[in-house]
């Protein structure tokens, strides 16, 4: 049964990894690496991967039937945010596949009765909040430049961005709201879901262990997140069916950065209040 271990694992001291030091070479390894995991039994998850353009596709009919255009790249720019939660399967097949074993469409699914997943939940819905703070500030960026009446069509908007003052504004800051929000989602969950799925290490210490990644490899981590940023927006140009091949590697390679970048066997131990031992 899952449980929740805000602070720390089971136990009563706080396991932190040891994070290594990586280069840019480890990520184009992990990128290797999650594209081989894909192609080894595509078969086994390839429905899942349909999920992402058949969201994409609705929601696209939805701003159109709704006026919402304006929101459609913060929408794109939002799988960036939350697609760590539903790469949660592909990271099991990798790591399944790590230890040597033919994974399953029920071994990914059973990510489900992971003892880990009330701390997942957690930052799941901590990524959730800041989705929707991601749309809430985009959407009073663009009331603010243009009052509440949004473009009708995306043909509209799409004039409205390029060709009427204030357009640029909205790019540029848009843009940069967006950045700010990534680089903390980057910041405090680039290796925590993979960690969780390993070691049931708790929510704080899976978010405390992600920060520490960034911070001591930031140039390799700001290049991974501008990697995954410039792949969703590829993949979304395609109307959204390049993610059904762009998000499952993304996801397996994010499986094997994370076994570059935390070592698998030391940890730092220190007490709940931070305490030496």
């Amino acid at each position: 049964m899952a449980q929740m271990h805000v602070m720390a694992g089971a136990g009563d001291k706080l396991d932190l990894p040891v994070i290594k030091t990586i280069t840019l070479a480890d990520l184009t390894e992990a990128l290797r690496r999650g594209a081989a995991d894909f192609w080894a039994k595509p078969s086994h998850y390839f429905l899942l991967a349909l999920i992402y353009p058949v969201i994409g596709i609705v929601l696209t009919v939805w701003m159109n039937g709704f006026h919402t255009w304006p929101l459609l790249y913060p929408l794109i720019g939002g799988f960036a945010l939350i697609g760590p939660i539903a790469a949660l399967p592909l990271y099991e097949i990798s790591r399944r596949r790590e230890l040597g074993e033919e994974p399953s469409w029920r071994d990914a699914i059973g990510v489900i009765h992971s003892p880990a997943m009330g701390s997942i939940i957690a930052i799941g819905a901590m990524l959730f909040v800041l989705f929707t703070l991601w749309l809430t500030s985009a959407q009073a960026l663009y009331e603010n430049l243009f009052g509440a009446s949004p473009p009708q069509t995306f043909g509209a908007m799409f004039n409205q961005v390029f060709a009427e003052p204030g357009g640029m504004t909205l790019a540029i800051i848009g843009t940069a709201v967006g950045a700010a929000f990534a680089l903390v989602v980057l910041c405090t969950s680039v290796i925590a879901f993979p960690l969780l799925l390993d070691r049931d290490v708790g929510a704080y210490v899976a978010v405390e262990t992600s920060f520490r990644a960034v911070m001591h490899n930031l140039i390799p981590m700001l290049a991974w997140g501008l990697i995954v940023g410039i792949s969703v927006f590829v993949g979304a140009l395609t109307l959204f069916v390049g993610l059904a091949v762009i998000l499952p590697i993304l996801g397996h390679a994010t499986w094997h950065l994370y076994r570059a970048t935390v070592d698998d066997a030391s940890m730092i131990r220190t007490m709940p209040h931070g305490q030496r031992p």
